[in-house]
């Protein structure tokens, strides 16, 4: 399966990597994509409103904001202007345009192209033999929908979709209409993200979520930045980042791709990112092999066993490790067991490089790691980070400044979208209290995970789809299973705000419900509303749209939810719908009362800034069952391809967010004008027999004997560490086998892919 050429295809160039990131470059692209999707002075007020104490938050990254008296009046990156401008556009997609393109038309057309067409203006319908949509009024969708919903055998027929751009108060309410309803099935993109962090960190620290503010990372003695590309993908961490290196820090990048925003940093925003050279951000780039990242901190981990063992109480910190951790003896004696052989053949690395590390790791009083999606979405993810928190702990590196675990989280809300309760497993004290809250019994029986919800519906065990914000058929794994899986539901409904891929990936009837963005105003009949956003730091704080909607047809995701449940309900349980559409602060009394750490919100979110929630880590407090930090025996494999084949990490373009392209370049990357593009090493290009431009097809290869193909990829020389691959998703997300998944986290493998490239048969 590929996507369809569209009108937004060029010819593809290449250039030379780039060696730096952001600087005045980014400006401009920034402002030039801005302006191409509104005027001047509708951008002029979205760019002077993101990330302000009276504004609205960025609806991209989640990457925290400094308080209030130190934030810059532009505190916005390249992406994130991009991402509003975006969101901003005057372009409209209309009931003509439905009249116009048949969903098979707009389902050849390429991600790119659907984004383009601008904002959703009103409810739309597919009904079931349709060719394409059309208008339907907001009581009659919510009605259809309704029906379908009560028509259900079992509630645990429907699934109910999030994704991070979902504030705290419209998640609160649909996890609480989910739970009303009799169901936990309630997937979100966590699942194929992060979900390993969470995993990991729950069962070692009990929490599954970081620890560590922006001023623990500007006073770190060493950060660690593994598996994340923070130019593109969180450029803001990058002034983070200068600053620990203005106080004195050093930063080790690890990663199979050398990425610009960490060999060096121009703050536009500074005289010396502008005329300057700007920062060098690592101090030290380690370019491991893709899924070497568990046996290199373990390997870490025997050096400072022995540096201990040489001097005796002067490398672990052994009265932190005596009163707070448990399981160290049996995790110390895996450790002395590992293969230095198998080390270097599972990282790539030499054994004088992960020495400089070390050296660097006892030189420093505090240490924070970082990591993202490149250590996520491996089949041994979870002991990966695992193998993380074991590092932190030997040297008392967790619960105090400076220093712990920061999982980055790469969508605005997804870390409140789970302390909201979107988890299908979400604990039962959380549960207790719901029920309580608001009389009634939650389901106790976990639900379904977005890969889970893939199997139900394939085996016609789930047979209604809500997705609310997102877009789920491409952010899923195995593309064409997905699709098939979506294709056989009963109905298909999405809360969007501009059109995207699931909208032509149809059950039997489908719908379209065009909802409000996070940059336009929220007016009720209790007046104008603000919601809520939880940020990568546990930092929550108030978000106010500035712009006039796009269409006066468009309803808030909480008034969608809520009359939604209204009708499906019918007043069982006796929760008040209509007065939480009409007044959000009613339904952030109930989150206080329900969400630990919330106490007094309505209070405490107008402050400036609002208020960080209270972490026990800090604290030294964990809640594990035996009430201390864990120690963990974690074995690694080392991830090799068969002859001939290659390991192919999938990752975004610099100008793209999430599932969606803005352009078809690459910019520091040197890719311009395609997407449809894989990077080799130039050595493995020469052994395979394959020319610098050659245009092949990526097979990949699983144990289910089935050959999953991607067609038409031009290869690019590139430095990727030998034997591995790399190419944009969500193109390549049809490679990713359904069950290929993390062990105990069941989050798709899309960072350990193995592929052959075959010559594509014609251009």
């Amino acid at each position: 399966m590929r996507d369809a050429g569209g009108p937004d295809e060029e010819e593809l160039s290449v250039t030379a990597p780039k060696t730096w990131a952001t600087g005045a470059p980014a400006v401009v692209h920034a402002l030039r994509y801005a302006l191409g999707q509104t005027s001047p002075k509708r951008t002029a007020l979205t760019l002077l409103s993101i990330n302000q104490p009276k504004g609205f938050d960025c609806p991209g990254c989640a990457w925290p904001e400094p308080a209030p008296g130190h934030r810059h009046r532009n505190e916005y990156c390249e992406n994130g202007a991009k991402h509003i401008g975006d969101e901003a556009t005057s372009r409209r997609v209309t009931a003509d345009f439905f009249r116009r393109y048949s969903v098979e038309e707009l389902s050849r057309r390429t991600d790119h192209w659907l984004n383009q067409q601008g904002r959703l203006t009103e409810p739309m319908v597919l009904w079931e033999g349709a060719t394409h949509y059309e208008p339907v009024g907001w009581d009659e969708a919510l009605d259809l929908l309704a029906g379908e919903l009560r028509a259900l055998d079992h509630p645990d027929e429907a699934l109910f979709y999030t994704s991070g751009r979902l504030a705290n108060e419209p998640a609160f309410l649909l996890q609480l209409f989910a739970r009303a309803f009799g169901t936990n099935n309630l997937p979100d993109c966590s699942n194929m993200c992060h979900e390993s962090s969470g995993s990991a960190l729950n069962e070692t620290l009990g929490i599954g979520k970081g620890s560590v503010g922006l001023d623990d990372l500007y006073d770190a003695d060493l950060v660690f930045v593994v598996g994340q590309n923070p130019g593109t993908n969180h450029p803001r961490m990058l002034s983070a980042l200068e600053e620990t290196k203005r106080r004195g820090g050093s930063v080790v990048a690890v990663n199979p791709l050398p990425e610009a925003g960490l060999l060096r940093f121009r703050h536009p925003q500074k005289a010396r990112g502008v005329i300057g050279r700007g920062t060098q951000i690592a101090d030290q780039f380690l370019q491991i092999r893709p899924g070497g990242d568990l046996a290199l901190f373990q390997a870490l981990n025997l050096l400072l066993l022995e540096a201990e063992d040489k001097e005796p109480g002067t490398v672990l910190d052994r009265e932190f490790i005596e009163a707070h951790t448990t399981g160290y003896d049996a995790f110390a004696d895996h450790i002395r067991e590992t293969s230095w052989a198998e080390v270097l053949r599972a990282t790539g690395l030499t054994r004088d490089e992960i020495e400089q590390v070390h050296e660097r790791v006892v030189n420093s009083r505090s240490v924070i790691v970082c990591w993202a999606m490149g250590l996520t979405q491996h089949k041994h993810g979870v002991p990966t980070i695992r193998e993380v928190v074991n590092f932190l702990l030997l040297r008392g590196n967790i619960g105090r400044p400076g220093a712990g675990v920061c999982p980055v989280r790469g969508h605005s809300n997804v870390q409140g979208d789970r302390t909201m309760g979107i988890w299908e497993r979400m604990p039962q004290p959380f549960l207790d209290r719901l029920g309580r809250e608001f009389a009634f019994t939650a389901p106790t029986a976990h639900g379904l995970d977005s890969v889970d919800s893939i199997r139900a519906m394939r085996d016609g065990r789930a047979k209604l789809f809500l997705g609310v914000a997102g877009n789920f058929v491409r952010a899923m794994s195995d593309s064409e299973v997905t699709e098939r899986a979506m294709r056989g539901c009963r109905l298909t409904a999405h809360i969007s705000t501009k059109l995207n891929r699931s909208h032509t990936v149809c059950g039997r009837t489908a719908l379209i419900l065009p909802t409000l963005g996070r940059s336009d105003r929220d007016v009720q009949s209790g007046g104008e509303q603000f919601m809520t956003v939880e940020d990568s730091m546990s930092e929550v704080h108030a978000t106010r749209g500035r712009l006039d909607p796009a269409s006066a047809h468009l309803l808030s995701e909480v008034s969608i939810i809520t009359r939604l449940a209204r009708k499906v309900l019918g007043g069982e349980p006796d929760i008040p719908w209509a007065d939480f559409e009409a007044d959000y602060d009613l339904v952030r009394d109930r989150i206080a009362r329900v969400v630990e750490g919330f106490e007094d919100f309505n209070e405490r979110v107008r402050r400036p800034g609002g208020f960080r929630l209270p972490n026990p880590v800090n604290s030294r407090v964990f809640r594990t069952p035996s009430g201390k930090a864990v120690f963990s025996v974690n074995d690694f494999t080392v991830l090799e391809a068969p002859k001939g084949h290659l390991v192919l990490q999938t990752l975004r373009s610099h100008d793209q967010w999430n599932t969606v392209p803005y352009a078809m370049d690459d910019r520091y990357r040197g890719i311009k004008g395609g997407r449809r593009v894989v990077l080799v090493n130039p050595a493995d290009l020469t052994e395979l027999g394959l020319a610098d431009g050659a245009l092949v097809d990526l097979v990949g290869v699983w144990s289910d004997g089935a050959e999953r193909r991607a067609a038409g990829f031009r290869v690019v020389g590139y430095p990727t560490p030998p034997g591995s691959a790399a190419a944009y998703y969500p193109e390549t997300n049809v490679l990713v086998p359904l069950d290929s998944v993390a062990d105990i986290s069941n989050t798709p493998t899309s960072k350990s892919v193995i592929v052959r490239l075959e010559r594509a048969a014609s251009v």
